[in-house]
């Protein structure tokens, strides 16, 4: 496996916090960062246009080398009229980790390479990975089944797989994420760091409705929805705010994929602000807490899984821990 470099050293914990349309804001990448964890944003959540580069300079400002890098994610959708001018926004603050979503873009690539930044993109099947590698890619989000919000079908241990079999570069792991013993898992797997998101819906500096947030607490796996309707791709989504919306879970129709589009985001039923994201990992989550909190107790669930583990592989391989005791 091979962590990016821009990476080694900084992290208190191999994650990322995922970017979380109109969810995630400055004061939760500082906070996720500060805390030593990967934070990011969409690029998108800057709104208008010109908020963007106030959020760049706090952030490049606020943060030290003593802290983890933040991300921005950028939608490479031909639908985003605004993909031209954040990106050189980003190119102009130098953005440490740039994740790129819904299409590989080579010149986007390219200028995030221009000024050393590297560009993570995400993928939900082999075949989607090996278009963005090929398209100039340094590293892969495999979003597996379970993740919120836009999300694969397959089992990470399927995915997983196939990517290791052929890609050695950075490679984090997104679906169903919310508590230590996952983000080991996933490293077990053969990812190098966790991508999660729902969990920090749930958290005091995200933007998110407090409506939203207490659904995330009270929800559990069998409240996600598996749904293309809202956006032309499909995701996983909290059913009770699909009924708070005058819709049937359980009878939800099928969209047109080409009508994607994210440039648009106003007037009647809308993900992300009326139908609400969600992965499967949410029955984890039973607070709304501080960033901060959320990560330390990942941190020691992480290192207390680990202890575990080394434990029985002593007591497997015959060790004994007490020799002449």
């Amino acid at each position: 496996m091979s962590m990016p470099i821009s990476l080694l050293g900084r992290l208190a914990l191999p994650a990322i916090v995922a970017p979380m349309f109109l969810v995630s804001t400055v004061e939760l990448v500082l906070a996720c960062c500060r805390a030593g964890v990967v934070g990011s944003f969409p690029s998108l959540n800057a709104r208008p246009a010109s908020v963007l580069e106030d959020w760049l300079r706090r952030l490049t400002s606020s943060l030290t080398a003593e802290d983890a890098p933040f991300a921005v994610n950028l939608i490479v959708h031909r639908s985003n009229a605004r993909l031209e001018e954040d990106l050189a926004l980003v190119v102009k603050y130098r953005v440490p980790v740039v994740i790129t979503s819904l299409g590989a873009r080579p010149e986007v690539n390219d200028a995030v390479h221009a000024y050393g930044g590297i560009v993570l993109h995400d993928v939900t099947t082999d075949a989607f990975a090996r278009k963005a590698v090929a398209r100039g890619a340094d590293g892969l989000i495999a979003v597996a089944a379970g993740a919120g919000g836009h999300a694969g079908t397959q089992s990470p241990f399927a995915l997983v797989q196939e990517i290791r079999a052929w890609f050695d570069g950075p490679l984090a792991l997104s679906g169903a994420i919310a508590s230590g013993q996952a983000i080991v898992a996933a490293r077990a797997l053969g990812a190098d760091l966790a991508y999660i998101g729902s969990a920090f819906i749930a958290t005091e500096e995200a933007a998110a409705d407090p409506r939203y947030k207490q659904m995330v607490v009270e929800s559990s796996a069998e409240d996600i929805v598996y749904s293309n309707l809202f956006t032309g791709v499909h995701g996983n989504y909290l059913a009770a705010s699909i009924r708070a919306a005058g819709l049937d879970p359980a009878d939800l129709a099928l969209s047109d994929p080409s009508r994607m589009d994210v440039s648009t985001f106003s007037g009647g039923t809308k993900a992300w602000r009326d139908i609400w994201g969600a992965g499967q990992g949410i029955g984890a989550v039973d607070a709304v807490v501080p960033a901060a909190e959320l990560i330390a107790r990942l941190q020691q669930e992480y290192r207390d899984t680990l202890s575990l583990l080394a434990e029985e592989s002593r007591l497997l391989n015959g060790d004994d821990p007490n020799p002449g005791g």
